[in-house]
């Protein structure tokens, strides 16, 4: 018996403490030529599950503990301050059609759907607009795929937002979070994107990654260009690299490309695994950034 099918079982045997009625014993009291009984109705009318029935705090938890024995992937969200959201994901699944669930105002609170199949799980965005956004009214979300990284971004007038069919990604786990609010913001909020030039002087695979209020990046080894916002304009950086095994420290140096000034070093330690290593300072509207990574004398 799978998991689903233990889970129906014991929410059945909940409901009803007595001896379980079941299917079979019910489609004899309506047999061609039968006469079913006063009670016979009442007993198939105490087997439903009706809209008005309401579980009891101690069927609530009993079937919650069930729950909690599910091996599916499941999407957990909130969403607080918004009324006017049309937000719906498409999972595709291993056994399963793709399943549409919808995104709605949960008013800070936490809430959980499972997925019906078995991973791997593809996240899509089937359909996302907010209908009454006021000006300076904007959408701060965050999200996350996997454990290791939560994406944070702004939507609004405009800015980017997710077209049908954008990509979250394979699901690595079991858990796809989002968290939506809607925030008030005393500008108008428009994209800026600076380039960042990554040079690796060294052997060592080195990543590093930017952190802004309202955006942030993934680590890569790539030079890129951000897409950030006028609001959040300055960005602490971080850098990753395993040095275990190497006897030279990393320095990595942080410059304005048209200045070519020092703004920061951030330094990764020998004989270390460096992981999430703080650059050294914090940059305040610099348009052009060069990142210099080199080991120490």
């Amino acid at each position: 018996m799978n998991s689903k099918s233990k889970i129906v079982k014991e929410f059945y045997s909940i409901m009803n403490t007595k001896e379980i009625t079941t299917r079979e014993k019910l489609k004899k009291y309506f047999e061609t030529g039968k006469y079913p009984s006063e009670s016979q109705f009442a007993e198939l009318i105490d087997a439903l599950r009706l809209k008005e029935d309401i579980l009891s705090t101690k069927e609530m938890i009993m079937l919650n503990n069930s729950l909690e024995s599910i091996d599916n992937g499941y999407f957990s969200y909130t969403a607080n301050n918004i009324e006017d959201l049309n937000f719906s994901i498409l999972i595709s699944q291993q056994n399963e059609e793709d399943q549409l669930i919808e995104f709605g105002n949960t008013y800070g609170n936490e809430k959980k759907q499972y997925f019906l199949g078995k991973a791997p799980y593809i996240i899509k965005v089937q359909d996302f607009h907010e209908e009454n956004l006021k000006e300076y009214e904007y959408l701060f979300i965050s999200y996350r795929v996997s454990e290791k990284f939560t994406y944070n971004r702004l939507f609004g007038e405009g800015l980017y937002a997710f077209p049908k069919g954008f990509e979250f990604g394979t699901l690595q786990g079991k858990r796809f979070y989002m968290q939506i609010s809607k925030l008030i913001i005393s500008q108008k909020v428009s994209i800026v994107n600076m380039p960042i030039k990554f040079v690796n002087k060294t052997g060592v695979p080195i990543e590093y990654r930017l952190q802004s209020g309202y955006w942030n990046n993934e680590y890569t080894d790539k030079d890129i260009i951000t897409d950030h916002y006028n609001v959040s304009d300055s960005f602490y950086f971080y850098y990753k690299a395993d040095l275990r095994g190497i006897d030279k420290s990393i320095e990595c140096k942080l410059y304005d490309a048209d200045t070519d000034q020092l703004i920061m070093t951030g330094y990764l330690s020998a004989g270390q695994n460096n992981q999430d290593m703080w650059g050294g300072g914090q940059t305040y509207g610099t348009k052009n950034i060069r990142i210099e990574c080199n080991y120490t004398d």
